[in-house]
């Protein structure tokens, strides 16, 4: 079988349409025995399948609007933790506590724990939804915990006390919470296009109920009615279908 990309999915609930204009155009000539071949089943199966392929792209719209925002609650995280290090190297903070941070600090920056941001810019709006998030996702994990773990040491430093609004503890705080709700987000926003994406399939490629088994008995149908040769068939027998792999 064939893989079809989204827009393949579109391509299909289009062809499933001219396939069905033609059988209006029959009138009382296309009369199938099969109540799933039928015309008023026809109109139910294109909306359905239309409404189906709509909701892949809104959710994917979706998807990827979360994607940037994230993004831009993340891009500047390694500048803020060098920030927060230079800032608590002027405190009284013990040698140790120093060396706590500035650890946290290379792990926010890669270095000895991988790298840990996938995505640095925004994605474009035609970019297709990954199959899968679960590097993305653990690497912005990853950056969330590093930055905790440097606010954690600052709170138990009195000595800190910077004047820079977003260097404060209270700020750092509301960041973490705000890049936590974002990395949800993303991960809600992927369920809702691989649920979407998972519907959108059942009916376009279900085994023998699909819009795509159905027009093959569309054909097979108006074949059998009309004729091998005949002008009829010689309309829809050129109208492509992919299947879905």
């Amino acid at each position: 079988m064939s893989s079809t990309s989204e827009t393949g999915h579109a391509q299909n609930v289009d062809s499933f349409l001219s396939l069905n204009t033609f059988t209006k155009g029959y009138g009382a000539k296309y009369n199938p025995s099969k109540a799933a071949v039928q015309a008023a089943q026809l109109d139910a199966m294109y909306l359905a399948a239309k409404t189906a392929v709509d909701a892949v792209i809104t959710e994917k719209t979706k998807f990827n609007a979360a994607v940037n925002a994230r993004v831009n609650l993340f891009k500047d995280n390694k500048q803020l933790a060098t920030r927060i290090v230079n800032a608590f190297d002027t405190t009284d903070a013990s040698e140790e506590s120093k060396k706590d941070i500035k650890g946290f600090n290379r792990k926010m920056q890669g270095k000895k724990a991988g790298k840990v941001e996938e995505a640095v810019t925004p994605v474009d709006p035609n970019t297709p939804v990954p199959k899968t998030i679960s590097s993305s996702q653990q690497s912005y994990n990853q950056q969330i915990e590093h930055l905790k773990g440097m606010v954690s040491a600052l709170i138990n430093e009195p000595t800190y006390k910077p004047n820079e609004t977003d260097l404060k503890v209270a700020t750092l705080t509301a960041l973490i919470t705000q890049q936590t709700q974002a990395n949800a987000d993303v991960a809600t926003a992927y369920t809702d296009v691989s649920n979407a994406r998972i519907e959108r399939d059942k009916i376009l490629y279900a085994e023998e109920t699909g819009l795509y088994n159905t027009s093959l008995d569309v054909k097979k149908y108006i074949k059998s009615a009309f004729g091998a040769t005949s002008p009829e068939y010689k309309q829809v027998s050129g109208i492509k279908f992919s299947e879905r792999k």
